[in-house]
């Protein structure tokens, strides 16, 4: 069938790429398990957010070209910031829709009291925080900053993310997203965005990762001895004709 030396290669070649990846195919198939077995809902923090988060109405508001007349207005929200409602003008200015008065940023006490309205009740505080910065594996990455880390005193680590700037409630993070991020790093194998597929050290491994199955098949092929049987008569037929 196929020469012993070519067997060996063979069968080197697909020892040291299973070696070389195996350690990556034991993590997409764990990251893989982890995904299919958690709700997504719980990986989001929803089980800490109140179902209804606490909306209030407003009366009495001037109009947003009053109270900013400075620019055009593109983009407009509203935001309730300690019981008094906000505009969140072109997504960079905060101003009070009754007195029309500018902030940079929210205080310490406007972030809790938003984060008050989304969080259930029963989550007790453990400490506030402005961020100003972070890095590429932070969980807060990617986000608009600066930002308010609400702590709460939990097993899980959880953390209550509201942006500074935009009095927004961004999202909550725990333990349970913690080891979804890090499992879906390695899963898409983008160790800096997380999420981008088409990265080199993915494609790479994906490649190896066919060949090493393909060199796998072909040992079974070379090695069978049902294929050998097979094989070696119809030889023999053709030897036995070619001497007649």
């Amino acid at each position: 069938m196929v020469k012993r030396k070519t067997a060996m290669n063979i069968r080197q070649a697909h020892r040291y790429l299973g070696i070389f990846i195996g350690i990556q195919f034991i993590m997409w198939t764990v990251s893989g398990l982890y995904f299919s077995w958690t709700d997504l809902d719980e990986i989001h923090g929803d089980h800490f957010k109140k179902e209804q988060p606490v909306q209030a109405s407003y009366s009495e508001l001037k109009s947003p070209s009053e109270v900013y007349p400075i620019d055009e207005i593109t983009t407009l929200g509203i935001r309730e910031i300690s019981g008094e409602p906000f505009y969140y003008i072109n997504e960079k200015e905060l101003v009070n829709a009754r007195t029309g008065e500018v902030i940079d940023k929210i205080s310490e006490q406007d972030a809790l009291s938003i984060a008050g309205r989304f969080m259930k009740d029963d989550l007790e505080v453990s400490g506030v925080s402005l961020i100003t910065e972070t890095g590429d594996h932070h969980e807060f990455r990617g986000k608009l900053l600066p930002a308010y880390v609400i702590s709460y005193k939990t097993d899980e680590n959880l953390k209550a993310y509201i942006g500074a700037t935009n009095a927004e409630f961004t999202t909550v993070r725990h333990r349970d997203w913690r080891w979804f991020d890090f499992l879906w790093m390695t899963h898409t194998m983008d160790y800096e965005g997380r999420d981008d597929f088409n990265n080199i050290l993915l494609r790479s491994f994906s490649v190896l990762g066919l060949i090493t199955v393909l060199s796998g098949f072909l040992l079974w092929y070379i090695s069978s001895p049902t294929v050998r049987k097979i094989v070696q008569p119809k030889k023999k037929k053709k030897k036995k004709k070619n001497r007649k």
